[in-house]
């Protein structure tokens, strides 16, 4: 079997699964658990630019319906894959499910086509029961859910009755985007009140006056795609506005590596979640060998 993940969560999926030893290909942005494997995408997206400029560059791209990342068919066929693991949920986010579906007619080799589309932690834990079983790993890949769904309850469990403070959470700072699909989830299964986005909705822009009329008493920022230096910076790119809120004042505004832990509907959700109820409840019980740490003040 030859496997080819064409975003970072199904090469999460990949591997949590103990299939690297079948992945060839993977994209430009994805883990590389060996150095011999090669990237089958590139990104056209500005990502050293500053925000306000990358957002306005994917949005003129998404107008005038303009492919932000490209896929090497050459290398696609050289790689002969039997199964491809690609995205329906967000253009932004990786190559587009039209560019992906006329690539795999185009191979000989005539491949498996995984599209994920999650847009809750229930769909994001069925897309690992979906690789799994294109990936011949059903089994597997059913008790590493009921394992991820016993975390998850953990955390409901341990911040179960306690006072809960209100979350502002933003995925993007410049504008500034409200969390959108399973990001209000994990902030309530974390022992949070989200304030500005819905669950299972896309996130959307939303202005800086919303989100200080909100009054949060939590801010998080997990800016999609961003680490946690560049996502810090930008907090204070923002401190005109993030100044004004009570959550910077009572220094209870954190950042996170948005890539790992929010954006990617992988196994690092369960995770956030986790860090969520230790950000918002220090004091919480997990359970859990493993140290779990908040995150890191802003």
């Amino acid at each position: 079997m030859r496997i080819v993940t064409l975003l970072p969560s199904a090469t999460d999926w990949i591997l949590a699964l103990g299939l690297e030893k079948y992945l060839v290909g993977v994209s430009h942005s994805c883990p590389v658990p060996r150095p011999d494997i090669p990237r089958v995408t590139s990104t056209r997206v500005p990502i050293s630019a500053g925000s306000a400029e990358i957002d306005a560059f994917v949005r003129e791209h998404l107008v005038e319906n303009e492919a932000l990342y490209d896929l090497d068919m050459d290398a696609l066929a050289r790689l002969k894959p039997d199964v491809i693991v690609s995205q329906a949920l967000c253009d932004v986010c990786a190559v587009a499910t039209g560019d992906v579906e006329s690539a795999v007619c185009g191979l000989d080799s005539r491949p498996v086509l995984v599209d994920l589309n999650p847009n809750t932690l229930a769909d994001v834990l069925d897309d690992l029961l979906r690789v799994g079983a294109a990936c011949n790993a059903t089994a597997l890949a059913t008790r590493l859910r009921a394992g991820y769904e016993a975390r998850l309850e953990r955390v409901r469990e341990a911040v179960a009755g306690r006072d809960r403070p209100t979350v502002a959470f933003l995925e993007w700072l410049d504008p500034p985007f409200n969390g959108g699909h399973w990001n209000p989830e994990i902030i309530e299964i974390g022992g949070g009140r989200e304030l500005l986005g819905d669950p299972g909705s896309p996130s959307s822009t939303i202005s800086w006056d919303a989100v200080v009329e909100a009054k949060p008493d939590v801010l998080l920022v997990a800016c999609c795609g961003l680490g946690v230096q560049r996502t810090r910076d930008d907090v204070h790119l923002m401190k005109q506005w993030i100044a004004r809120l009570s959550a910077w004042e009572a220094g209870r505004t954190f950042v996170a590596d948005g890539d790992r832990y929010f954006a990617r509907p992988g196994p690092d959700l369960v995770t956030a979640a986790e860090r969520v109820a230790k950000t918002l409840h220090p004091d919480v019980n997990l359970g859990s060998e493993l140290e779990i740490r908040p995150f890191e003040r802003a």
